[in-house]
């Protein structure tokens, strides 16, 4: 397994930038940001260390280099938005830049772009799965003639009042990804596995390793810790971040121990990346990069 980081917590690094940071470190790849220009609707949204709209041979041509001189893999094209998102325009617009995502890490021949399935967060999990059965077939026909695979991430969106009542990403649970596996059965289309978000919704984050050991792309190491006087005073139905804080791995509740033997068990040898959103390490740059630090230094004892 090779260790990188998800670089949007790097914001307003350039990518050689980032990249030279990732390599000084000793990281063997990044999953590098390619949002769109815009303002940002939320935390680490809105990164982009590589622009998808230049599609000259020159700047791919940089890219590659880049990666190759530093010694730092990119293990996949980031995009995370909500591409089934009740505005039609925001829907369409994002539907849109996740195909020049796809053709981008078809160029690089990266060959994986991480992303969310997205929801419509005020309609039941069954009007999402018809919205699914209508939006997401094309777009993983469309990966499959780039030959690029769809890593989704299990992160529910679901924080506060903002995504309430039903999140912004519908890829949550096993009983869900088995139905929309069975929807879609294209080898395309597959997971970017984080277990910190089965830590807050009191679920197994190990025999979901096991079951899908055949669709895990990417792995990301995020942990969580849960307050339990904090739980104990407003209950699971409570906004999620009410209970609960994203922490840097070994900062929470994840047994990373029993999480990279079970990876080991299935034969996993990808990329697996931390993903920094522990508010305690954002109050300036050189926090920031302590927190990439700290990540890569523990998690090596697992993972070499």
């Amino acid at each position: 397994m090779k260790i990188g980081f998800v670089s949007a917590i790097l914001d307003g690094w350039t990518f050689e930038e980032m990249m030279e940071t990732a390599a000084g470190m000793g990281y063997q790849c990044v999953e590098a940001a390619c949002w769109p220009d815009g303002k940002a609707e939320r935390r680490y949204a809105g990164v982009s260390h590589i622009d998808v709209d230049n599609t000259s041979h020159g700047y791919v041509e940089h890219i590659k280099e880049i990666s190759s001189r530093t010694g730092v893999a990119i293990s996949a094209l980031a995009y995370y938005p909500n591409t089934m998102d009740s505005n039609l325009e925001k829907r369409e617009a994002a539907i849109a830049h996740l195909k020049k995502v796809i053709c981008f890490s078809q160029k690089l021949g990266v060959g994986l772009v991480t992303t969310f399935i997205g929801r419509e967060q005020t309609k039941s999990v069954e009007e999402n799965l018809e919205t699914f059965r209508q939006v997401w077939p094309p777009i993983i026909r469309y990966a499959e003639e780039h030959d690029v695979k769809i890593a989704v991430e299990n992160c529910p969106m679901l924080f506060g009042p903002e995504q309430w009542p039903g999140g912004q990403n519908l890829f949550t649970t096993p009983a869900l990804w088995r139905t929309l596996f069975d929807i879609i059965p294209s080898r395309n289309f597959g997971i970017n596995y984080d277990p910190s978000h089965f830590v807050w919704q009191m679920m197994d984050y190990i025999q979901p390793i096991y079951e899908f050991s055949d669709r895990i792309f990417h792995v990301h190491y995020k942990d969580i810790k849960v307050y339990p006087w904090k739980l104990a005073r407003v209950g699971t139905m409570a906004y999620p971040l009410e209970y609960m804080a994203p922490k840097l791995p070994g900062l929470g509740d994840v047994d990373w121990g029993r999480y990279v033997s079970a990876l080991t068990d299935i034969g996993y040898d990808g990329f697996t990346c931390v993903e920094v959103e522990d508010r305690a390490f954002e109050t300036d740059r050189e926090r920031i990069l302590d927190s990439l630090r700290l990540s890569k230094r523990y998690i090596e004892q697992f993972v070499q």
